[in-house]
């Protein structure tokens, strides 16, 4: 039985581009073979042809050797292989590469690449812009604009895979950046299928994360797709009144309502969770609240992540002291908390996340 044609509009699904072409990195494994066959091409040339792309991160057709000319032709008239282009990089001392990326449509997007002794780890966007809101952070000061598409979302793990260099090999894959990745899911599932395929990026499951501030429905989905993703939920605060005022998606699903759509995802795929908390000096680092979240977590098989703030230029939170971090971290090691203090990188680089691409379009308005 021959598999159903797939429309060139079903295969784009991304922003226009100026030469009518489509995104090639938009294309499952099995869409790149239906367009072979829809064009008179054996379907195994997409072997190839994603290895050229994923393994050897070739961006020109004419380099793909072992291909026919005819089709190389073919490739080229009908696809771009990148549509972004690096608008700013910097680099920090503890060897943290951030990168601007800016896309078809004009808009921007940050991505990380972290050196940390052997692991050499991504976070990638999936949103230009954030619609949650979280009031300590910069990728949400003027909310979402759109969501990625799947393509837009694999180039910026390519370009952070071509900074490494010889002798280094991406370990680890995080959708942490910009933006709410289970707010954009379907597209977030796409590349990470891409990402982990051995015909991809090659990167197992268990060394992917996807974090959350925690939409109980989208979490049950990802709980359904049946891969082994890990999941990190952004708690920031350990009760009610303190996380709606800090994520004020939360006034409407609620503290326990995340908890319990964790605690489903943790009984399908048997992952431990990661929570994340950012901390905030006189806001959430008190006694009080470290006790609460003993209370919240102490019987669940989570590690807790603690990310001391990294300042944002016009909101007004600080990084907490070093009294009030050795204080917190006492009193959750304590309660048995399994908890882990998050080492600050690429502190003189814009840091925290939405930060560049906020200064460098105020940079690029004059002010």
């Amino acid at each position: 039985m021959s598999l159903p044609t797939v429309s060139e509009s079903q295969i784009a699904n991304a922003t226009g581009s100026d030469s009518g072409k489509l995104h090639l990195l938009n294309l499952t494994f099995a869409d790149l073979q239906q367009w072979l066959v829809d064009h008179d091409e054996p379907k195994f040339r997409a072997k190839q042809i994603f290895h050229w792309v994923y393994q050897k991160r070739t961006r020109e057709f004419d380099r793909m050797s072992d291909l026919a000319k005819g089709l190389r032709s073919k490739l080229a008239e009908h696809f771009d292989i990148y549509r972004s282009h690096e608008s700013s990089l910097q680099t920090s001392r503890d060897g943290t590469d951030k990168l601007l990326v800016g896309l078809a449509d004009g808009g921007q997007v940050e991505c990380v690449l972290l050196r940390d002794g052997n692991r050499r780890s991504i976070c990638v966007s999936s949103q230009v812009g954030c619609a949650m809101g979280c009031v300590f952070c910069a990728s949400g000061l003027d909310g979402v604009d759109r969501n990625l598409t799947q393509g837009e979302i694999v180039e910026q793990m390519l370009r952070l895979q071509d900074r490494l260099v010889d002798g280094e090999r991406l370990s680890h894959i995080v959708m942490m950046g910009m933006g709410e990745p289970l707010a954009n899911l379907d597209k977030v599932l796409g590349s990470l299928q891409i990402a982990s395929s051995a015909d991809g990026l090659g990167i197992s499951p268990r060394r992917i994360t996807i974090s959350t501030v925690g939409l109980p429905p989208a979490i049950d989905r990802l709980a359904n797709n049946g891969m082994p993703y890990n999941l990190a939920v952004s708690l920031h605060a350990p009760n009610e009144e303190l996380r709606s005022q800090l994520v004020p998606v939360n006034k409407k699903i609620g503290i326990n309502a995340v908890l319990e759509a964790a605690d489903r995802y943790f009984a399908a795929n048997g992952r431990r969770l990661t929570f994340e908390y950012v901390l905030l000096g006189g806001i959430n680092d008190q006694p009080e609240h470290a006790k609460q979240l003993v209370h919240l977590l102490s019987k669940r098989n989570v590690l807790l992540n603690v990310i001391p703030y990294n300042p944002v230029e016009g909101l007004p939170y600080e990084t907490p002291t070093k009294q009030s971090i050795a204080r917190f971290r006492k009193t959750l090691e304590t309660g048995g908390i399994n908890v882990k203090f998050r080492q600050r990188k690429g502190d003189e680089i814009d840091a925290a996340c939405g930060q560049l691409r906020r200064n460098r379009e105020k940079l690029n308005a004059g002010g």
